[in-house]
């Protein structure tokens, strides 16, 4: 198995195929997961990304009226779905790794997993708010930011681990990756503050960065333009999304805070149902492709959201 820095310099300008999944809700089986990344098998993706998913609270009502605060997590599993798809389509794997709701304890205990199974690829991030919080805020004993994250991963690539007793530690080899932003973190007072985290998270150890989904390409070939001018130099991966519903034009924004192109808004606008919907994305996103492959982008990572069937449509045009 390989990390995905070593992929992308083997392709040696080769733009490549990757995608990302999520963990199926919990008491789903994984087979049907196995059946919507068959059918991409076909255009040789080098990963497959696994999103990790932090707890969820909800409150049930006790004896007397009470009510008990319980947390639950809908989509456990990212760890073994990993290890599957490595047995499965024997294809490298990178887990996502998260701030929230997890201590640093049970950070570590997760990447010792992961180093036992041979998966030597993190994506590592902040996370979300859960939606009882209008802001992240830290789990006690946990990070407060993907830096402090990346800090741990490396103390580890080194041989150091929490438990400072423990001498002579096997150190990990993780290659990590980090989330970049080409319309801005919507926490981020300006562009400039969140360039400066972002070369600040390179200087501690990332090796490359996956991007917010887009849909104007432009704000893409700007965003590397403004990372090199800061020295930020390691790949920058381009993370689409084809549009395949109308709700899409008011979910996407509000939860990923990005603009939608005014023609790709008018188009879709105009559709009498979403699976006509669906076609004007991935007939936007074929085009999207298209153009970054032409400039050399490193890789095309796509957001399947569950579903394979747009992405693979998409695909056929591009490779």
């Amino acid at each position: 198995m390989a990390k995905v820095i070593d992929h992308i310099k083997q392709a040696k300008g080769k733009t490549l195929f990757s995608f990302e999944i999520l963990p199926p809700m919990k008491g789903d089986g994984i087979q049907k997961l196995f059946n919507q990344i068959e059918p991409l098998m076909e255009f040789d993706p080098k990963f497959i990304d696994v999103t990790y998913h932090r707890e969820e609270y909800m409150y049930k009502k006790r004896e007397g009226g009470l009510l008990e605060k319980v947390s639950l997590r809908k989509r456990p599993g990212t760890v073994g779905i990993c290890a599957a798809l490595m047995n499965r389509f024997h294809i490298d794997t990178v887990p996502h790794i998260i701030c929230g709701g997890f201590t640093k304890q049970e950070t570590e205990s997760a990447l010792i997993d992961l180093q036992f199974l041979g998966i030597d690829n993190v994506l590592a991030l902040r996370g979300d708010a859960i939606k009882s919080e209008a802001h992240f805020v830290p789990t006690t004993g946990g990070h407060e930011f993907a830096s402090d994250l990346i800090q741990q991963i490396q103390s580890m690539n080194s041989g150091v681990y929490l438990d400072h007793e423990v001498k002579n530690a096997f150190p990990t080899d993780f290659c990590i990756g980090v989330a970049g932003y080409p319309e801005k973190h919507f926490e981020a007072p300006n562009f400039e503050t969140d360039l400066k985290h972002l070369k600040n998270k390179v200087e501690l150890g990332a090796e490359y960065i996956v991007t917010q989904m887009f849909f104007d390409n432009n704000k893409y070939f700007e965003f590397v333009d403004q990372c090199r001018s800061q020295g930020i130099n390691v790949p920058i991966i381009p993370g689409l999304k084809p549009l395949s519903t109308l709700k899409q034009l008011t979910i996407l924004p509000s939860i990923f805070h990005i603009d939608l192109p005014s023609d790709l808004v008018q188009s879709a606008e105009k559709c009498q149902n979403n699976d006509q919907v669906r076609q004007v994305g991935i007939e936007w996103a074929i085009q999207q492709a298209k153009e970054l492959k032409q400039h050399g982008a490193p890789c095309l990572h796509f957001y399947s959201m569950g579903k394979s069937d747009n992405i693979v449509k998409i695909a056929k045009e591009i490779y």
